[in-house]
């Protein structure tokens, strides 16, 4: 695949000079124009003015998966399906954005978010307990305080940015669950 677009200095986009188009104009006309050389410039003009069109047409999927598109459109990305800008939005981030959003404001979706951004496994825990019962009118358990907890366990409780982790913790939490974050050495 060829793209009309290129990296330029600036770090921009810009057009390819002389890209080709893969459709001339001129030759899909009838054949009384064909031997018309004013009509055959015509559309020489506009083959030029649509090969990038065209070609960028072409490319579209390419530039929609995460995996393919160039990294400077990745963040474009990351912002049309909500990867989280700050946890570390790359690729992995930006291609996991649906099974994310299924689990957001969860534990499990927490402690995701935690290992995307920082690379470390964390126990999640919101002090809630399920309970079954076969029979009916048991009574309900006793209602606690709801309170989050995360915890993280690391070889190098120095080397992670304890204040980033924090910050992750209070943008994916339900808003109105105090919660505490504890890093703690591994033994």
């Amino acid at each position: 695949m060829s793209t009309p677009l290129s990296k330029s200095p600036g770090g921009g986009r810009r057009l390819l000079p002389g890209l080709p188009t893969r459709h001339p104009l001129g030759a899909q006309l009838p054949a009384v124009y064909a031997e018309d050389a004013f009509v055959q410039n015509f559309t020489a003009a506009l083959d030029e003015v649509l090969a990038p069109v065209l070609c960028t047409l072409d490319n579209l999927p390419a530039y929609l998966d995460p995996a393919l598109a160039p990294e400077d459109f990745v963040a474009l990305l990351a912002a049309w399906v909500g990867a989280d800008p700050e946890a570390g939005a790359g690729r992995e981030a930006v291609a996991g954005a649906v099974a994310a959003h299924a689990v957001r404001g969860t534990c499990a979706g927490l402690a995701q978010e935690i290992r995307l951004a920082f690379g470390v496994t964390a126990e999640v825990s919101d002090g809630l307990t399920s309970l079954a019962s076969t029979s009916a009118l048991t009574p309900l358990p006793p209602a606690g305080p709801l309170r989050l907890t995360v915890r993280v366990r690391t070889a190098d409780p120095a080397a992670l940015d304890v204040r980033a982790l924090r910050a992750l913790v209070a943008r994916n939490r339900p808003a109105h669950v105090p919660y505490t974050v504890e890093v703690v050495g591994e033994s």
